[in-house]
């Protein structure tokens, strides 16, 4: 029952033209770009507003640290908006709330203004953030996602590439204000253009269920709170008892979308076998995407003495052969069976990490990192697209919304749980030890990739559990 209730379609949806899918993904991309760029782009202000607001580190910390909850909380709920109200107009949304808060930031008058407005901008990342990939999928015919996507892994590369030099240039000439006056052209275009180009698709879900939301709103609250300030205070009881109580709210929640007609997340989603593994090796790719560059960066600084300048230079090599690499693995993931491509990727990813510990260990010359840093820059474009075409390929549209959500949401929390674990570990076993977690976590994201099934070459492998 629950399969065929997740197979059921109303009535089948023409795809756009080719050309106009390539437009819609133009105008999409502008929405991610500058979310990436704002991450990237905010760690080279933070010492500025330190100064300026005569802000305590902890205060600082929490521009980044309250951008994040309010980016990782609502995104279940938020996923769900675009099945209701539409993909499009939820985009433009996000980004022109995205946008409103990035004003707010380079107005701001104190840390306590600053950081309120990074909430604002945050929630209308969370917003946007599921629908790009929602209609991605909806626009794509199934054997051309892999190559949508694979643009769109290029586009993360040149982010977070650009990101850091662009950072550098804007605070030393202009002030850290002119980190968030930078969004403004690249918002103003991604409204304009989403309007022009992204096509107006079906909505088929009726309304919310607010007991859910409110449940999944607690409970994901508590458990990135606790996670994310855990280091921080030592682990004490009360961040206990708020793990504890995230844990209980996820079961509450669980339980409610079982009973409810309306589901905020459908858990039909997880009939598909390759819906299941692609959200597991997500959450390992968010734990090493967003943990890694901290032991990295803390040996290439601390134990080797280079500037962060030159330390930037070290890693640029992953962002560059990232660039040149993402639309190759784009190409091959509508080409090859799934597990091929994500399990190599893995492969290359375990393999560098484990270079990595072994060079830092030997104390070698920091520049000996820019190597396997290139390696880390092609594992994980065999991995980024060909991951969320195959997980999101045999999702029915009127599920996109709640799909890209759940897919986003796995990412970021595992982006959180990486940080905060590796912080931790490195503060007892030192830089280089602190990479065997993450091996350890990427060795999860492998042998779940093995789950995969080639469901767009051979049609008649099951693709259900």
């Amino acid at each position: 029952m629950a399969v065929a209730r997740l197979r059921c379609m109303t009535e089948p949806v023409a795809l756009p033209s080719e050309s106009q899918a390539w437009r819609a993904m133009a105008a999409l991309s502008l929405g991610f770009f500058i979310s990436l760029l704002d991450q990237t782009m905010i760690a080279v202000a933070l010492p500025d507003v330190l100064r300026e607001f005569n802000a305590g580190v902890n205060q600082v910390l929490w521009v980044s640290a309250i951008y994040l909850l309010a980016v990782v909380v609502p995104l279940l709920f938020t996923g769900r908006l675009g099945d209701i109200y539409g993909q499009k107009r939820m985009f433009q949304l996000g980004v022109g709330l995205f946008g409103v808060g990035a004003l707010l930031c380079a107005l701001a008058p104190n840390v306590e203004f600053l950081i309120a407005a990074r909430a604002v901008q945050g929630f209308g990342a969370s917003i946007q953030m599921p629908q790009t990939m929602a209609v991605i999928n909806r626009v794509f015919a199934r054997e051309r996602r892999g190559r949508a996507l694979g643009v769109w892994g290029i586009v993360g590369s040149v982010a977070s590439l650009a990101g850091p030099l662009m950072g550098g240039f804007v605070v030393a000439v202009f002030g850290w204000q002119a980190v968030f006056w930078v969004h403004v052209p690249f918002v103003i275009a991604a409204v304009v253009l989403a309007a022009l180009w992204v096509p107006s698709l079906p909505t088929t879900v009726r309304k919310i269920d607010y007991v859910s939301a409110a449940a999944s709103f607690v409970a994901l609250s508590c458990l990135v709170f606790a996670v994310q300030q855990g280091p921080e205070t030592g682990w004490p009881w009360w961040i206990w008892a708020l793990l504890g109580v995230g844990l209980v709210g996820i079961a509450v929640f669980v339980r409610l979308q079982k009973r409810s007609r309306e589901p905020l997340i459908p858990l039909e989603l997880f009939a598909d076998r390759n819906y299941s593994a692609g959200s597991v090796a997500i959450v390992a790719m968010g734990f090493m995407a967003a943990s890694m560059m901290i032991p990295i960066m803390m040996w290439l600084q601390g134990s080797q003495g280079l500037s962060a300048r030159d330390a930037g230079l070290v890693v640029t090599p992953m962002a560059l052969v990232s660039l040149c690499v993402s639309p190759l693995a784009g190409i091959l993931a509508d080409k090859l069976d799934p597990r091929r491509l994500a399990a190599t990727g893995f492969g290359i990813l375990i393999a560098t990490f484990i270079s990595l510990w072994f060079l830092m260990r030997a104390d070698v010359t920091a520049w000996w990192l820019a190597l396997p840093c290139a390696a880390l820059g092609a594992g994980q474009s065999f991995i980024w697209g060909s991951n969320a075409a195959t997980t999101m390929r045999d999702i029915e549209p009127q599920l996109m919304g709640a799909a890209s959500g759940v897919y986003n949401t796995s990412r970021q929390v595992g982006s959180v749980i990486g940080v905060a674990a590796v912080s931790a570990v490195m503060q007892v076993a030192g830089a280089a030890n602190s990479l065997i977690i993450i091996v350890m976590m990427l060795a999860v994201g492998w042998g779940a990739s093995l789950f995969f099934r080639d469901t767009l070459h051979a049609v008649t492998e099951p693709a259900q559990l």
